[in-house]
């Protein structure tokens, strides 16, 4: 056997508007704790020697500085909100330095929808790369990077659909306001569990922080951390509420796994 080594790094945690708020005096948006400040949703995998994004947000540029990020190999894409795909624009300099274009993976609708917003990353690449180049793909039901396997279940986001994936033993659970059952098979087991959590008070497109440590209690993960948290969650009081095996995410978080595969 083979083990590959799988990472994951928190780029941020936070939600649509991030925290601190703009315009906001809470008390949480007026923390000086490092641990309340969360930029847009979005994480880096490590997969042997390849760097994915999970997201492109508008504090992608911003993220990648933070995390050193010199290369992207891929991204997979949750849905179209602007929160997660704003900063697609930056990938631009990873095309221009490495002069290769980039596939991006999502379900019908996100691509669709990508396509329509920023319909110049799907242009064929050219002579210069002054452009994100962008290669789409229809997300299979599993697929795999330098041998580890990727899984994605469309679970419900409100009205529309999310993408929750599953990389090897790590799982990625954003922006969702249930686990369809096939969901919840596919992560069984995993080691790590990302699991969105938008608060306390309920919301019709996201998990409640009540609802979190249910699904996650649910199934059982190592570790959950909670994710795509609102300027009403102040970390060290959530965190110290939260069930044993369950905290509270922050931005720069990084998980360390293997995945075992024949050699």
């Amino acid at each position: 056997m083979m083990n590959i080594p799988v990472s994951l790094t928190v780029l941020g945690c936070g939600n649509a508007t991030g925290v601190p708020a703009a315009g906001c005096r809470c008390a949480v948006c007026r923390s000086t704790s490092p641990r309340n400040q969360r930029l847009r949703c979005s994480a880096l995998l490590g997969i042997g020697g390849q760097q994915w994004l999970i997201d492109s947000g508008p504090d992608l540029r911003r993220q990648a500085l933070a995390s050193e990020l010199e290369q992207v190999d891929g991204v997979l894409y949750t849905h179209p909100h602007s929160d997660h795909i704003n900063g697609i624009d930056d990938l631009r300099a990873y095309c221009e330095r490495l002069e290769t274009p980039i596939p991006v993976y999502g379900n019908p609708a996100t691509l669709a929808a990508l396509h329509h917003s920023y319909s110049y990353a799907f242009l064929p690449p050219g002579q210069f790369w002054h452009r994100p180049v962008l290669l789409p793909n229809l997300l299979p039901d599993a697929f795999t990077v330098n041998r580890v396997p990727v899984s994605g279940y469309d679970c419900p986001h409100g009205r529309m659909q999310s993408t929750v994936y599953r990389i090897g033993n790590i799982a990625w659970a954003t922006d969702i306001s249930a686990l369809t059952p096939e969901a919840e098979a596919g992560l069984a087991g995993v080691e790590y569990l990302f699991l969105d959590a938008l608060r306390e008070a309920p919301s019709f497109s996201h998990l409640s922080m009540e609802q979190a440590w249910e699904t996650a209690q649910r199934l059982g993960a190592r570790q959950t951390y909670l994710i795509h948290m609102d300027h009403t969650v102040d970390y060290h009081v959530w965190n110290e509420r939260c069930p044993s095996g369950i905290a509270l995410a922050y931005d720069g978080l990084t998980v360390h796994t293997t995945f075992a595969c024949p050699a």
